[in-house]
C-alpha cells in the first residue's frame, strides 16, 4: 500500500508539472476562441488511466479504496474558488453561459464538502454521501459542457479561450479531472459499505473496522 501511496503521489505531481509547464509553453492555446483538443486530451487522459488501473490492478484498487473518504470529500473544499469565475464574469473576462454555473456549482460544492465529510462519510448515511458525489461529478460536467459549447451559445459574448492560459489552464487540465477522480473513488467506496452491512453475522464487529479511511472493498466469495 505504501508503494501506491508515493507512486500515485508522484504521478499527481508529475501531472501538476505537466499542465503547468504544458500551459506555460501555450500548448494549449488557439487561434480560434474555444477549448481546444490539447485540453481535452490533457484533462482526459488522466481519468482514463485511473479507470484502467483501478479495473486491472488488484492491488492499487484496494490501495484506492483504503483511501479516507472523508479526506477525499474535504479536500472538494478547494472548488468555493469557483467564486472567481464569478467576478471575472463580471469584469467581462469570462462569458456569463460558462462563468454563473460553474462558478456558482463549484461554490456550493466547496461550501457543502466539510459538511458532507464530516457527517455523512459512513455507511448509515451511504444513500446521501453518493448523492453529494453525483452532485459534484454533474457539476464538473456541466462546466466542461458549458466551456465547449460557450463560443456556440453567445459567439459575441467573453473569451472562453482564457481557460486556456495560466493560470485558469490549470483548471480544465489539473483540477477537473482530479476533483472527479476524488467523487468517483468515494463512490466506489461508499458502494462497499453496502456489502458489509448486509454480513448481519459480522456486522457486531465488522462495521467499527470499516470506519472513514479504512473500508474494505468486497470480497468474492
Amino acid at each position: 500500500m505504501k508503494n501506491y501511496g508515493k507512486l500515485t503521489l508522484g504521478l499527481i505531481v508529475g501531472w501538476l508539472v505537466f499542465a503547468f509547464a504544458a500551459s506555460a509553453l501555450r500548448l494549449f492555446t488557439n487561434d480560434s476562441n474555444r477549448i481546444g483538443f490539447a485540453v481535452a486530451l490533457a484533462a482526459s487522459v488522466p481519468i482514463l488511466n485511473f479507470a484502467f488501473w483501478f479495473a486491472m490492478s488488484h492491488g492499487f484498487r484496494n490501495f484506492t479504496l483504503s483511501l479516507n473518504p472523508r479526506a477525499l470529500t474535504v479536500a472538494q473544499t478547494g472548488r468555493i474558488l469557483g467564486f472567481v469565475f464569478v467576478l471575472l464574469e463580471a469584469r467581462g473576462a469570462l462569458p456569463a453561459v460558462f462563468a454563473k454555473p460553474a462558478g456558482y456549482g463549484d461554490m456550493l460544492i466547496g461550501i457543502t464538502a466539510s459538511l458532507v465529510g464530516f457527517t455523512l462519510a459512513e455507511p448509515k448515511h451511504r444513500s446521501s454521501f453518493i448523492g453529494w458525489q453525483v452532485l459534484g461529478i454533474t457539476d464538473l460536467i456541466l462546466a466542461v459542457g458549458l466551456g465547449v459549447l460557450a463560443p456556440v451559445l453567445t459567439p459575441d459574448g467573453a473569451l472562453i479561450s482564457r481557460m486556456t492560459i495560466l493560470p485558469l489552464s490549470l483548471v480544465p487540465t489539473f483540477l477537473v479531472p482530479l476533483f472527479f477522480i476524488f467523487h468517483v473513488i468515494s463512490i466506489a467506496q461508499a458502494r462497499s459499505w453496502r456489502f458489509a452491512a448486509t454480513d448481519p453475522g459480522q456486522s457486531a464487529h465488522r462495521l467499527p473496522a470499516l470506519a472513514p479511511g479504512q473500508f474494505e472493498s468486497p470480497r468474492k466469495a
